[in-house]
């Protein structure tokens, strides 16, 4: 429990010091932000922005979760090793992402096969060696299985792990890369987000197979140091919120949101709560979805829309709603599927308990 606690004091204190530099350094190089000339018009005071954000994230979560395990004495588990791979590795995508549009001064980056041919890469990576790595009582780091709240009984054959790793890892980066549209949502909605499955990793801890065998044990590895990697994401996110609320000193970047989907992803594969991110991750699933039925209902419809603009926070924005009111709004939204997911995921052990 130590070690969750630093984790996460320490990635906050991280992200609210290390933020302040990073916009110096940033305002200094001249790394700002570039805005798309299609979207809301009270966007483009924001041009110039510094970006990139998402680095002070990243070095503040690995710099935590090392120094907390230097502290309490506690060796390094794979499966947390594992996660912050698929974290920074996709922050280095999302880096990519950014650097060519400040280096070209344009508001698109990476071509879009390039962008997910890297997630790609990273995912894979992460689904083959999370498939090794077996402790004393025979689990990995990811399992054979779909899960909601526990796996299935069915498993699947190992390419099939590997492209539903692969759906998840894409799916959930790319969601709320669609979401950090606003200052501070994607932040925000983060810090709840990974909050509750730091709560979610503290209780299969507790409930574990391996110290507590019983018929509503969890089969999950490394639970109590993938809380720790959990906590210091909520704690640097939160920390980074200070700097990035209305109106943001800096954004995130894809260096940020990418990583952080990607680390979703993770956690919920890892915590075998795969189909409960839909319903902890709501915000974030109804955000892409409605970019999803935009597109679709523009190719069907022959050129109508079914948003003023998608993703669906620049359709309210579009509408005259202000950017503060929809980010509150939106952070509500994102508490109630929070609390909504936990309490299902507690349901599920009360009543087969």
């Amino acid at each position: 429990m130590r070690a969750i606690l630093l984790g996460g004091g320490l990635a906050l204190l991280g992200t609210l010091l290390g933020t302040r530099l990073a916009i110096q350094a940033l305002v200094k190089r001249g790394y700002g932000q570039l805005i798309r000339d299609d979207g809301p018009t009270s966007h483009h005071t924001k041009r110039g922005t510094p970006t990139m954000g998402g680095l002070v994230i990243i070095v503040s979560v690995v710099a935590a979760y090392a120094l907390a395990k230097l502290l309490t004495q506690d060796a390094p588990s794979a499966s947390s090793l594992l996660l912050l791979f698929l974290f920074t590795g996709l922050g280095l995508v999302g880096f990519l992402d950014d650097w060519i549009k400040i280096s070209k001064q344009r508001s698109l980056g990476l071509r879009s096969t390039t962008k997910m041919g890297g997630q790609t890469l990273i995912a894979v990576v992460f689904a083959a060696l999370a498939l090794q790595f077996e402790d004393e009582n025979g689990r990995m780091p990811i399992s054979a299985g779909v899960s909601f709240i526990r796996d299935f009984s069915w498993q699947l054959p190992t390419v099939a792990v590997v492209v539903w790793v692969l759906i998840m890892v894409a799916g959930t980066s790319n969601a709320v890369n669609l979401t950090d549209g606003l200052d501070g949502l994607a932040a925000g909605a983060s810090v709840m987000v990974f909050g509750a499955y730091t709560l979610v990793n503290i209780w299969q801890n507790n409930q574990n197979c391996a110290t507590r065998p019983g018929p509503r044990c969890y089969e999950v590895r490394d639970p109590l140091d993938l809380a720790v990697v959990a906590a210091a994401i909520t704690g640097a996110c939160f920390g980074f919120l200070w700097w990035n609320a209305s109106p943001a000193k800096i954004f995130m970047g894809d260096t940020g949101s990418l990583s952080l989907g990607g680390a979703m992803a993770g956690i919920a594969i890892m915590t075998r709560t795969e189909l409960l991110l839909l319903v902890v991750g709501g915000l974030f699933v109804t955000i892409t979805m409605s970019v999803i039925l935009q597109v679709g209902w523009f190719k069907l419809s022959k050129g109508k829309r079914l948003f003023r603009m998608a993703p669906l926070q620049h359709h309210f924005e579009l509408r005259g709603w202000a950017e503060v009111t929809i980010v509150i709004r939106f952070w509500i939204i994102c508490g109630l599927c929070v609390a909504g997911g936990m309490g299902i995921f507690y349901a599920e052990w009360v009543a087969g308990a």
